[in-house]
């Protein structure tokens, strides 16, 4: 079984994440996309960001009517701050029957040269891009690269970010969450100060 791996803070989790995953599990030989909820990105201020067990609470409650896109946790037993090649690596360990890919922006691409062992990552395991519109240019050893796969997802310019301070601002962000995101969020009266 081929498992997209959909890393994010999912800070709160929209409907544009929602978008690309079912793009993504319909559109390639991926069987499964797991929405992978990090605890904390080290390129992240992390005073923004709403306690591990609520965000992963709202990838539950939006991926629960999608059979082929589950939530995980597999972070949160991870020493922290943590890097993607750790995770996959323990994955891999974890779930030996299973292949794990990665599925990326391609405003990450950009600067996947950056990455903690980058050149680990590609030796082991296949990335899919779905397309963003970001600045800067792709490195050119990733350029028609075997293990790099672009699927023609649609471009979606949602942000947790722009939810978040909508929120903030008492605006109705409403149509960019599935409606159990929003009645979590709502309830818990998160993101309003």
């Amino acid at each position: 079984m081929k498992i997209g791996l959909y890393f994010g803070t999912f800070n709160p989790i929209h409907i544009g994440h929602l978008i690309i995953a079912n793009h993504m599990v319909e559109n390639s030989d991926l069987d499964e996309i797991w929405m992978v909820v990090t605890p904390h990105n080290p390129f992240k201020k992390k005073n923004s960001l709403l306690d591990n067990h609520h965000r992963l609470e709202l990838v539950y409650k939006a991926t629960e009517d999608y059979l082929n896109i589950k939530p995980s946790d597999i972070e949160f037993k991870l020493p922290q701050p943590n890097y993607t090649v750790y995770t996959l690596a323990h994955i891999s360990e974890l779930y030996k029957d299973k292949e794990f890919c990665l599925i990326m922006g391609e405003d990450n691409l950009k600067s996947f040269h950056k990455w903690k062992n980058f050149e680990t990552i590609l030796e082991h395991h296949h990335i899919y891009v779905y397309p963003r519109i970001s600045e800067g240019k792709i490195e050119t050893q990733f350029d028609d690269h075997p293990k790099i796969h672009r699927v023609a997802a649609p471009i979606v310019q949602i942000s947790s970010t722009m939810i978040r301070n909508g929120i903030k601002d008492g605006k109705n962000v409403k149509p960019m969450l599935t409606k159990e995101v929003w009645n979590y969020i709502d309830q818990m009266n998160f993101y309003r100060k």
